[in-house]
């Protein structure tokens, strides 16, 4: 992700100088198109999903739509193009396509944070204020607004940094056979990027999360089980109060898988940000002297690992995805009744 500069030591100049064994290559190509394929098929079968069923079209579905289409972009452009520099070690598609290449890739990987933090964002509200947001459910027009505004966002956090860059400092200081942005060892604008591209949505998710942890135990110390409901003389029981324990029961243990899955979210959206995020700012200050190429490399390489794992952790985490799910991937036969079969036609 986003091209990567190797530093020799003798000369101070920026290139790529490595080779790897057959063997490794070989390796290399197997991890590379198995990601491939998880990441684009599993982002192509949401969006799927959300295109055929049309149950799935709720506000809350849509920012899950959102991610899909982030990542599956990640899966189908970025990783393919990056394949053959990172074996090769040489950009050989051009200028124009490797700014297109790091504007894509800079921009997916950002929009897939923003939809992370919107997914948690959507979840804490759904708990913590669940009669208005039921109302807000059919509101496809906030939803197509939050969407939109988290490419403006993701596009602005890097996309003219990375276009007009060498334009405003009178120079480029990326070599022909190289692909990387020209801010690549300015560690001042890359603390600040990821402030908002990693920390920011770090910090937010967490929020969420412990804010949804303390609501669903707010809710259980005020409406605990009463042990009345649960036995009464005769075996009789007082429907009234049967009826709202249950429905309270029954929404504290969807609120408790929500937070079990953002708990979740927590950890993976950590595993795979803070490496990359943390070298890369360690890496622009000592300019690539301090941290080694292939750790570098490696750290960005979980940035697009998480985009295959989003399709297992969202969407096939809702029961109504999974039913859509099923009904792609095994339909059932319809049958079909011929005249002679049908009771009244036989007794003609």
């Amino acid at each position: 992700m986003r091209g990567i500069a190797y530093i020799s030591e003798n000369s101070g100049k920026i290139r790529r100088d490595f080779a790897f064994a057959a063997p490794v290559v070989v390796l290399l190509i197997v991890v590379m198109v198995v990601l491939i394929v998880v990441i684009v098929l599993g982002n192509a079968l949401i969006i799927l999903a959300f295109k055929m069923d049309r149950s799935l079209r709720r506000q809350s579905n849509y920012f899950l739509l959102n991610l899909a289409i982030s990542d599956f972009l990640v899966g189908a452009f970025c990783v393919p193009v990056y394949l053959p520099y990172t074996l090769t070690g040489k950009w050989m598609l051009g200028r124009h396509l490797c700014k297109l290449w790091l504007v894509m890739d800079y921009l997916l990987c950002a929009a897939s944070a923003f939809n992370i933090v919107l997914i948690s964002y959507d979840r804490f509200l759904s708990v913590t204020r669940a009669v208005s947001y039921r109302a807000r459910q059919g509101m496809t027009r906030c939803a197509l607004g939050k969407m939109a505004a988290v490419w403006v966002l993701a596009f602005l956090l890097y996309g003219p940094a990375i276009l007009l860059w060498e334009h405003v400092t009178g120079k480029s200081h990326v070599p022909e056979d190289q692909c990387f942005a020209e801010f690549f060892h300015t560690w001042y604008f890359l603390l600040c990027a990821s402030t908002l591209e990693f920390f920011f949505p770090f910090l937010s998710v967490t929020f969420f999360n412990l804010s949804i942890y303390r609501s669903i135990r707010e809710r259980r110390a005020r409406h605990g089980p009463d042990p009345r409901a649960l036995a009464q003389p005769d075996g009789a029981e007082r429907p009234g109060r049967s009826m709202r324990g249950g429905s309270q029961c029954s929404r504290l243990a969807q609120d408790k898988k929500i937070a079990k899955s953002l708990a979740i979210i927590v950890c993976v959206f950590a595993l795979c940000w803070a490496p990359y995020t943390l070298l890369m700012i360690i890496r622009a200050a000592c300019r690539g002297r301090c941290v080694s190429s292939h750790w570098y490399e490696v750290t960005f390489w979980l940035l697009w690992l998480n985009s295959a794992i989003n399709p297992f952790l969202y969407p096939l985490c809702h029961s109504s995805f999974r039913r859509a799910f099923a009904k792609i991937l095994c339909p059932k036969p319809r049958s079909t009744q011929t005249p002679h079969d049908h009771p009244a036609t036989a007794q003609r």
